[in-house]
């Protein structure tokens, strides 16, 4: 349905909006356990979750939490996150993106190509911590497996958790370079002109409108 009034346009629902900070909120204490799991010298994170025991404890758990909240957040984005050709062009174009050249950038739809590399970079990278995590999930599961795939899987949980960090910053980054996308994310609107300048396709689709009034 289309909202929009004056002065903004709904981007976000606040149940959306409530589902991305568990999401952001499950993976900043993922992280921190993580760390503090992966590597003697970050140990004393673990006191932040009342110890090394703890630490083991609940990590798998808030894994678990911060699965499901992904997997239905993604189910509401998936239709707008398929490749087009005109995302295509634009990464051609990227040199134009970063020097905000938008008038030189094919019309964007709700998410722009940059946005929809990250969130299948997402995608893959949480089905594969998932896996590996049931592996290695020692109270659980790992007996069922043999001690090659517990080591295999070990790795691929590292590898796979540090390229889901590096892709939660670049999503940070970009929230903060195009200002209004924070805004979109905790009030759940954004301003005809905001959606006209960086989703010129998204905006005439909920506004059924040619230019921002």
């Amino acid at each position: 349905m289309n909202e929009r009034n004056t002065a903004r346009i709904v981007r976000y629902s606040a149940e959306m909006r409530i589902n991305h900070w568990i999401v952001a909120g499950s993976f900043v204490l993922l992280a921190l356990s993580g760390l503090a799991l992966f590597h003697p010298a970050l140990f004393w994170l673990g006191n932040l979750f009342g110890g090394g025991p703890w630490t083991r404890i609940l990590h798998p758990f808030i894994g678990l939490v911060m699965a499901a909240a992904f997997w239905m957040l993604a189910a509401r984005m998936w239709r707008d996150n398929h490749w087009q050709e005109r995302d295509s062009i634009w990464l051609a174009n990227i040199r134009d993106v970063v020097a905000k050249r938008e008038r030189k950038l094919p019309d964007v739809g709700r998410y722009n190509a940059g946005q929809k590399l990250i969130f299948f970079t997402f995608v893959a990278c949480l089905i594969i911590l998932l896996l590996s995590g049931i592996v290695i999930w020692r109270a659980y599961f790992s007996a069922a497996f043999p001690i090659g795939m517990i080591r295999l899987a070990s790795l691929l949980h590292a590898l796979f958790a540090f390229a889901m960090i590096l892709a939660i910053i670049v999503h940070i980054y970009a929230a903060v370079w195009v200002k209004g996308s924070i805004r979109a994310m905790t009030r759940g609107w954004v301003t005809p002109g905001w959606a006209w300048k960086h989703h010129r396709a998204w905006f005439r689709e909920v506004t059924k409108d040619t230019a921002p009034k």
